[in-house]
């Protein structure tokens, strides 16, 4: 199955990464590649370092990537992290792969959508896919099994409150 969680809400990678408990917990192998995600010490990857079947990779700089203008190492780095994704559904290493704001990746133009889809279509049936993010492609709806859009209904950083560590990241 091919499931996608997007929209402005927030909760769409945590919504992905509670599926990957989920799987661990049923003896599955469970591997997360994040674009435009690194070097940032977000909780989950302390909570998964012990469990030896729960990867996550992170594939980007600690910076926000300019949408309009992405930085050479941003368009490099959502590079390696599709690769490393075709590599992993082809391996059959995973249960569950998570490619983490893919469908940002794709909307900023750091990875062709037509690659995303092309790969999307090779998936084995045995697999599960999750791609997160906002700004989903109308063409991946059509592939998908699974669509569930999260939406904003009030967050409190319209408040000012920032970004609080364990909650936010």
């Amino acid at each position: 199955m091919i499931q996608i969680y997007t929209g402005n809400g927030k909760g769409k990678t945590t919504a992905a990464l509670g599926l990957g408990l989920r799987a661990i917990g049923h003896g599955l192998k469970v591997i997360v590649i994040q674009f435009m995600k690194g070097r940032i010490n977000y909780g989950e990857l302390s909570a998964v370092k012990d469990l030896p079947d729960f990867r996550i990779e992170q594939y980007g700089r600690p910076d926000f990537v300019n949408p309009e203008n992405p930085d050479k190492e941003d368009i490099e780095l959502a590079e390696k992290a599709f690769l490393r994704a075709r590599q992993v559904i082809t391996s059959h290493k995973y249960d569950l792969i998570i490619l983490d704001e893919i469908n940002v990746a794709v909307s900023f133009n750091l990875i062709p959508k037509s690659a995303v889809l092309k790969l999307l279509k090779s998936v084995p049936e045995d697999m599960e896919v999750v791609l997160t993010g906002r700004y989903m492609p109308v063409e991946f709806a059509g592939i998908a099994d699974l669509v569930s859009e999260i939406k904003e209904v009030k967050h409190y950083f319209q408040t000012g409150t920032p970004a609080r560590k364990g909650f936010d990241y």
